[in-house]
């Protein structure tokens, strides 16, 4: 992880897909390998958790690259470039340019293409989950995940992406929270968030059939007896304030070190 750090310290920005891809690996993929083996070697959960590495990178891959994407105007603010030039090349001459309204519909179409290539880490998300038995580890591995997809739902084609952070409303963080506790509900969670993105699809997106097909397999691998969960409306002040700190110590372990990282570009 130190060396991955290192070697992007050197460079100014993420180049290819394939480079944005190793950067995630770096700063969250081997968080989601090492903490697998700490599941399986605790016998939490069975081996096969620890040792499937591509799916625990994929986990920590689609909680990252939901971070990249949401945080483009922080980044941009703070002099940092974390958007792969092999995408935004093709709609901008500089990164910087999405933040110009001329360039509103080139800057959509870049952020749906990072939004789509975040979504195909959902398969390995769902298999990842399914074979949790452990209902602590569960709830940990769920919370963020959940959160992820919120977070790419409320992105996808939206332009406040460029002019601020495109927030979860904190009610509908909680409930999702105290929902994801086992497979079905996590199904029916995300579920919604897959048909949110559905509807603000255009055929004139030029990734429009990329994301179409990974919606589509998302829709399938989501499917319930509901299609999608029931969510409790009334919680106690006192439900929601434990929730909130439980989330919140979740969701910080798992950008600790992608702040990190930011930070020390900064101060060097």
């Amino acid at each position: 992880m130190g060396a991955g750090m290192a070697e992007f310290v050197q460079r100014s920005d993420v180049d290819t897909l394939a480079d944005w891809d190793k950067y995630c690996h770096y700063v969250a993929g081997l968080v989601g390998i090492g903490l697998s083996r700490l599941f399986s070697g605790s016998e939490f959960e069975d081996q096969l958790v620890g040792e499937d590495t591509d799916l625990a990178n994929s986990m920590g891959l689609f909680l990252q690259k939901t971070n990249i994407i949401r945080d483009y105007l922080e980044d941009q603010v703070d002099g940092r470039e974390f958007w792969p030039r092999q995408v935004w090349s093709k709609y901008a001459k500089k990164l910087s340019d999405f933040r110009q309204s001329e360039m509103s519909q080139n800057a959509l179409w870049c952020l749906n293409e990072l939004v789509t290539n975040a979504l195909l880490h959902v398969p390995d998300v769902m298999k990842y989950m399914s074979r949790l038995r452990n209902q602590s580890v569960f709830n940990f591995c769920a919370i963020p995940q959940v959160m992820a997809i919120a977070t790419l739902a409320r992105c996808y084609n939206n332009p406040k992406v460029f002019q601020g952070v495109v927030k979860i409303r904190k009610g509908e963080a909680v409930k999702m929270m105290i929902n994801a506790t086992n497979m079905e509900n996590f199904r029916g969670i995300m579920r919604p968030f897959c048909e949110e993105i559905f509807s603000k699809m255009s055929p004139q997106d030029p990734s429009y059939s990329v994301t179409k097909e990974i919606v589509e397999t998302i829709r399938q691998l989501t499917e319930t007896k509901h299609n999608a969960l029931t969510i409790q409306t009334t919680l106690s002040p006192l439900h929601v304030s434990c929730v909130l700190v439980v989330a919140a110590m979740t969701w910080q372990y798992w950008t600790q070190i992608h702040w990190i990282y930011e930070h020390y570009l900064d101060w060097h």
